[in-house]
């Protein structure tokens, strides 16, 4: 007998050979039918596969997302088994899973392929889905392997053996398809009821230019068909909330070929926005004891060395700035935390002045791929609301514990209320991609983990996804569509101080290290307004709108009393514009609704006579007429909230 330890701590013994689907069927058939995988001693498992020890076993459904990347990974083998069907002699390379379904880059010889032959392949892949193929796990010699894709005339998968270990090989066969692969899989094609190829594109075999280009065809499947109908009704959504769409509608920013890929060009009403979302954060670190601080966008060569930032990131960020001096170097800013140490050592520092809090809205620079660059979410320059605090080890906890508290305020006063905190801890397999001690980094580590759980932060660990200089807490935050963002983050560092040396006096009259903590509520600017624009559809809050009323006269002779109006809103500090233009009402209402403009005050013979406004509501309609006082409240009101 074996003993199996459940999720909620629970000990369960089975005999040894036990795979998940038994243990499932033991608990309720209604679960069994539902299992798509197992998480077994924390490696993803089929649910078939024997387990031959003592074993801590969590059941996957499509609700975990070990559940549907195992789903979608299956569903790329059944779209290669679709592939091969209609088009004989395709060859494979790589199919895995990615966060929005899979991928497969194939190689279709001299064929012609577009998304005109998607919905065959659709119809197929159910045909194959519809048949319940279980996907067969099978161990194989390095030289079977080899000798089935020699025969079999398929390049790339040779490639990938040839890199393999003998005794770690593995194929999965379901119906009359056969792959290399690790797995896992669901147990049976007959899971996968809906799919929707998504898109057509070229991928260079392993990422090589001087090799040949695959085409990857990308697509989505569910476990019931009306999702995959809530699924595309939903990228109809994003499309229409798109930040680079609505960005151009409601003229925040633009890019310019001539200023260079990724790098945005803030216009008048976006400036205004991002200035905003500025002061507001400015007044909070005010309020928390931060010093704001300016640094240069360059710093020594020797300055990104000492830091390490240099042999992390130097070879592929923006080469370095020569200057006529020989031998003299500049780089770049790729981060503000280098020149923040620095500020910290201009004068002596003692126990008594600590925590030291110096917060800047620094722009950095870092090299992006033209590839990966999409709108304001990947540029090559951005803006981080960036601090950096120094304190002593006793108050690293209590420190952080008030960054929280600045970062769920930014996020309640923005309207993002679902979010999950990551613990991003370091690899232990892996150490080698990290700088500083064992003992500092499980100083830090702990010190995240504390205080996350005595915040009661909903919370996920991530083993491998700290920064090279110290574990991070970061927040996932979901928008309206339910998509995952990375936006707020805080890190414990306790490198960068022994790095450059820096000090303070302690009680006993002693030198000492203090603790750095790195965080950034915004994470950055421009990616933050841009998941801000498609959360909210670019309905931004009132408080944070560029226009916050427009007034529509019906014809020109009302003009000076709406000149009159907009003085007297804009001396209460309430923003808007006149829509001046030779327009009937209904056009000037339609593009005002388009503009996204909280308000619209309309004004004709009556409104004049009565010294009123009539009063419409973006997305409402028509609210009725109002003195200015009592639009000015309105207003007030709705900023409050």
């Amino acid at each position: 007998m074996i003993n199996i330890t459940l999720p909620d701590g629970s000990v369960r013994q089975y005999e040894k050979g036990t795979s998940a689907h038994q243990i499932a069927l033991s608990i309720s058939e209604g679960l069994a039918r539902n299992v798509l995988a197992a998480e077994v001693n924390g490696e993803v498992w089929d649910s078939t596969r024997p387990i031959e020890a003592d074993s801590s076993v969590k059941l996957l459904t499509w609700n975990d997302t070990a559940g549907k990347s195992t789903f979608w990974h299956s569903s790329a083998h059944l779209m290669a088994e679709a592939l091969e069907a209609l088009y004989p002699g395709t060859k494979f390379g790589i199919g895995p899973a990615i966060e929005t379904g899979f991928y497969y880059d194939v190689d279709f010889g001299d064929k012609e392929f577009s998304s005109d032959d998607f919905k065959a392949i659709e119809t197929k892949i159910i045909e194959l889905a519809k048949q319940k193929e279980t996907f067969i796990r099978e161990s194989v010699r390095k030289a079977d392997a080899v000798k089935y894709f020699t025969e079999k005339g398929d390049e790339y998968k040779l490639d990938l053996i040839d890199g393999l270990e003998d005794g770690k090989i593995t194929f999965y066969t379901q119906g009359q398809f056969t792959d290399l692969c690790r797995g896992p899989h669901i147990p049976n094609t007959g899971f996968i009821k809906a799919v929707k190829l998504m898109n057509v594109a070229g991928a260079y075999w392993r990422g090589d230019e001087t090799k040949k280009q695959l085409t990857r065809i990308y697509g989505v499947t569910f476990p019931k068909a009306s999702e995959l109908t809530e699924y595309l009704a939903m990228i109809e959504e994003a499309k229409k909330r798109d930040h680079r769409k609505l960005g151009k509608e409601l003229e925040l920013f633009a890019f310019s070929e001539k200023v260079g890929m990724g790098l945005p060009l803030w216009l008048p009403k976006g400036t205004a926005l991002r200035e905003r979302l500025v002061n507001f954060l400015t007044k909070a670190q005010a309020k928390a004891g931060y010093e704001q601080v300016v640094t240069p966008h360059i710093g020594h060569k020797n300055l990104y060395v000492t830091s390490g930032h240099w042999e992390k990131y130097g070879k592929d960020s923006f080469q370095p700035i020569k200057t006529p001096q020989e031998g003299e170097e500049f780089f770049l800013k790729p981060m503000n935390c280098p020149h923040h140490c620095e500020i910290y050592k201009t004068k002596p520092r003692s126990y008594k002045d600590l925590p030291v809090r110096f917060a800047e809205f620094g722009t950095v620079y870092r090299y992006e791929q033209s590839g990966e660059l999409h709108g304001l979410t990947r540029v090559r320059g951005f803006t981080q609301d960036d601090a950096h605090l120094f304190c002593m080890p006793e108050q690293v906890k209590e420190e952080f514990k008030k960054v929280i508290d600045l970062v769920l305020y930014v996020f309640k006063s923005l309207g993002f209320e679902n979010y999950t905190a990551q613990i991003s801890l370091r690899d232990p397999e892996n150490k080698a991609k990290y700088i500083g001690s064992d003992e500092n980094w499980k100083l830090s580590e702990n010190a995240i983990i504390e205080a996350a759980a005595e915040k009661g932060l909903n919370t996920v660990v991530e083993y491998g996804e700290a920064a090279f200089y110290g574990p991070k807490l970061d927040f996932m935050v979901k928008d309206a569509l339910g998509r995952k963002w990375q936006l707020g983050t805080i890190q414990v560092d306790y490198n960068l101080p022994e790095r450059f040396e820096l000090e303070y006096t302690g009680s006993d009259n002693q030198k000492h290290r203090p603790v750095m903590i790195h965080r950034a509520p915004f994470g950055s600017l421009e990616r933050f307004i841009a998941v801000l624009i498609e959360h909210c559809a670019g309905n931004f809050p009132l408080w944070l709108s560029p226009e916050q009323f427009i007034i529509l006269p019906i014809s020109e002779k009302y003009e000076d009393y709406a000149k009159k109006v907009l003085d007297e809103l804009n001396n209460s500090d309430i923003r808007g514009l006149i829509d001046f233009r030779d327009e009937k009402i209904g056009r000037k209402i339609r593009d005002a609704e388009v503009k996204k403009i909280p308000y619209m005050l309309i004004i004709g013979d009556k409104e004049m006579a009565e010294d009123k406004v009539s009063v419409r509501k973006h997305g409402e309609g028509d609210l009725g007429e109002m003195t200015l006082e009592e639009f000015n409240n309105l207003l007030r009101k709705e900023i409050t909230v």
